[in-house]
């Protein structure tokens, strides 16, 4: 198979299709926790773990792996990837315990985080070097529609059948990535120059900079998911919606995402650190006012669509940022660096559901969205302490 026989198009149709599996299966559980609670008799904050498990496993994963495998071609590393893939929700599928559901998680976890950056590499290897951030977009489009439909569509599976049926219907689009995969990437893509080593965790993370910028892409990102880890029940027990209504709404919601995360790109393009302060602060909003009319059908509705217009836009702004710092301090490893911003956005989607899980089990799961103010705005203060000291820097040269 040689590589000048396959369509840029094709691959990239392929990166899509498994990014779509991989996106659906992150945040699918938000929508079964109800159903995840009542099957094994568990707590609400004991479920919120296949959340926060799996955002663990991407954390340890996406940096770690990334250097253990730079040495491997890389379409045979993206098929063992989405085998992997589909063995975790097949194991999650046919869990009989909690525990078998979370290690089914955990495996899944870790093929979604080397996933994340290794995809975006072949992306932009196989067209020509002007169209490669147009490439990788293409890419994550996969993402975007598997927040639309993926996670709703799993939902409905779930509701209607039983969910372990919603991780079959994953592994099954995880198969179709597999197959495409194998067909449609081309062989002896080209290596980096500069491969990534053990040392380049300490060069980037012994950057001042760099290293507040993953602490605000943690705090800031993470502040979401003390709430919408909880959605479903939040939107059945105390806006009273019915099952089938949730479906829909969590389809509306992942139209805002889109909608938001297509925005920040755009705001971000120049100046991204006042466009991310201006984008916190409106989530900040967003969700001190869904903590006040948390009970309040319409009103509490609306407010649960904002938060998802301003909860992804912040995403190609961290992103693009921890690149900028590091094509300035630490140029050998702007790959490394990109890859633990991953794990940062990951690092917050641990902490803001475990916040929320201790908030649910402690206190109630409507206060959950007021826990997720004090992470933003502490990322808001991050930001303001970053933007001196770059003030500093710049002034100093």
């Amino acid at each position: 198979m040689k590589s000048s026989k396959i369509s840029p198009g094709l691959t990239l149709a392929a990166l899509a299709i498994s990014a779509f599996a991989i996106g659906s299966t992150e945040f699918i559980s938000v929508g079964l926790m109800p159903l995840i609670v009542k099957s094994f008799g568990i707590s609400l904050s004991s479920a919120g773990l296949t959340v926060s498990i799996y955002a663990l496993g991407i954390t340890f994963g996406a940096p770690i792996l990334t250097v253990l495998t730079a040495n491997w071609d890389r379409r045979r590393l993206m098929l063992v990837i989405m085998t992997i893939f589909i063995i975790g929700n097949l194991i999650a599928a046919t869990a009989s315990s909690f525990g078998m559901l979370l290690a089914g998680r955990v495996v899944a976890s870790l093929a979604h985080g080397i996933f994340m950056s290794i995809s975006s590499i072949i992306a932009a290897d196989v067209v020509a070097p002007d169209k490669r951030a147009s490439a990788i977009a293409i890419m994550f489009t996969g993402l975007t529609v598997a927040t639309v439909t993926g996670v709703p569509l799993g939902t409905f599976i779930g509701q209607h059948f039983t969910w372990h049926w919603s991780f079959i219907f994953i592994a099954i689009i995880g198969l179709i990535g597999l197959v495409s995969n194998y067909f449609l990437i081309p062989n002896n893509l080209p290596h980096p120059k500069k491969r990534p080593d053990l040392h380049g965790f300490s060069r980037v993370l012994s950057n001042k900079p760099i290293l507040l910028m993953l602490i605000i892409t943690a705090l800031g990102y993470g502040g979401t998911f003390t709430a919408y880890t909880y959605l479903t029940p939040i939107l059945e027990s105390y806006m009273h919606f019915s099952s089938g209504a949730v479906v829909i709404i969590l389809i509306i919601y992942g139209v805002m995402v889109a909608i938001g995360n297509t925005l920040g790109g755009r705001f971000a393009n120049s100046e991204p650190l006042n466009a991310l302060i201006a984008m916190f602060v409106g989530l900040t909003v967003a969700l001190l006012l869904l903590f006040v009319f948390i009970h309040e059908s319409i009103s509490g509705l609306l407010l649960v669509l904002l938060m998802g217009l301003f909860a992804f836009m912040n995403v190609p702004g961290l992103q693009l940022y921890i690149v900028q710092l590091a094509e300035r301090y630490t140029p050998d490893d702007i790959g490394l660096a990109s890859a633990l911003n991953i794990s940062a956005f990951n690092v917050g989607i641990t902490l803001g559901s475990f916040v929320g899980g201790q908030v649910t089990s402690s206190l109630s799961v409507t206060l959950t969205p007021l826990f997720g103010v004090v992470m933003v705005l502490i990322a808001i203060l991050i930001i303001a302490i970053l933007k001196k000291m770059m003030f500093h820097s710049d002034n100093s040269l």
